[in-house]
């Protein structure tokens, strides 16, 4: 099932690999909003792609601006980077569906990949890239359509040679913010159905409990070093204040440190007996 969440439209592109029956969807097309469902065989390998900005030229030719296949047809051979990658093996070894999300070929469109009635492992999950790469795009790495925003991000490998040597810039540009599909993690589950989402909603990744219960523990340790010594200070100024209040020869201040209570005592010179107690608590 491919879905379209993206505000423009979206040409879905399917290729098999070399030694699986090939996946003909003449003229698919997705608005925005847009679902359809692509039939594939139990035993299959292959990749889908989301092609943007497509049209015919005068000549007749389908072309797309990004994802483009080089074939002048709806029909696809091949992917033109940059471009993000769905890729598929079902009832590969084992028995099992393998499946994840490249970004190796660059980037052009957000894409998440969700398994369905299906049993599996950990690692039988949803995975992909749901950020916009293309808005923080590093500038050198950018594929900008003329009167367009930004509508690809390319591949390191892409714009230099070897590739080994300047790939740290793509490589941490998609560490921080699809590490599913930097590391190129491969995910298996049995007997699945799949989701194909384009441009699916972002949300921030939620911790592990683990994680949870170490980071209170943190926030309580960080709190009690900061409120410690607020509390002491605030103990200080209150002697401050009452010496300043009751200064007198004849007056002596007394501060309950772990109480917060002031006193002040005034001796009669006369009688030399205390005549008054004067507390002060909570400011009064």
């Amino acid at each position: 099932m491919v879905t379209n969440k993206c505000s423009y439209t979206v040409w879905p592109a399917i290729l098999s690999a070399a030694r699986s029956l090939p996946v003909h969807t003449p003229g698919l097309v997705l608005q925005p909003g847009d679902t359809n469902t692509i039939q594939v065989p139990p035993t299959w390998s292959g990749r889908l792609w989301g092609r943007t900005l497509c049209s015919y030229n005068i000549t007749g030719s389908f072309t797309c601006v990004t994802g483009d296949c080089i074939s002048s047809t709806v029909e696809c051979g091949g992917a033109t980077a940059p471009v993000t990658l769905a890729e598929f093996t079902l009832n590969g070894t084992g028995g099992l569906d393998y499946f994840d999300v490249s970004l190796v070929d660059g980037f052009n469109l957000p894409l998440v990949v969700e398994p369905r009635s299906a049993i599996g492992a950990e690692n039988c999950r949803a995975t992909g890239c749901r950020r916009n790469l293309n808005k923080k795009c590093p500038v050198e790495l950018q594929v900008i359509k003329e009167g367009e925003s930004v509508v690809g991000c390319k591949s390191s490998c892409e714009v230099h040679e070897p590739c080994s040597n300047n790939s740290n810039l793509f490589s941490h540009f998609l560490k921080t913010r699809c590490p599913d599909a930097y590391h190129n993690a491969s995910f298996t589950c049995v007997s699945a159905d799949f989701t194909i989402t384009f441009c699916p909603a972002f949300s921030k990744r939620k911790f592990p409990a683990g994680v949870v219960e170490r980071s209170s523990h943190y926030v309580l340790l960080l709190l009690m070093k900061i409120l410690i010594p607020i509390v002491f200070s605030v103990s200080i100024l209150s002697c401050c204040a009452c010496n300043i209040w009751y200064r007198s020869p004849n007056r002596e201040c007394r501060i309950n440190m772990f109480f917060g209570r002031a006193k002040a005592k005034t001796h009669d010179p006369q009688q030399n007996t205390a005549n008054s107690i004067v507390e002060m608590v909570d400011g009064h």
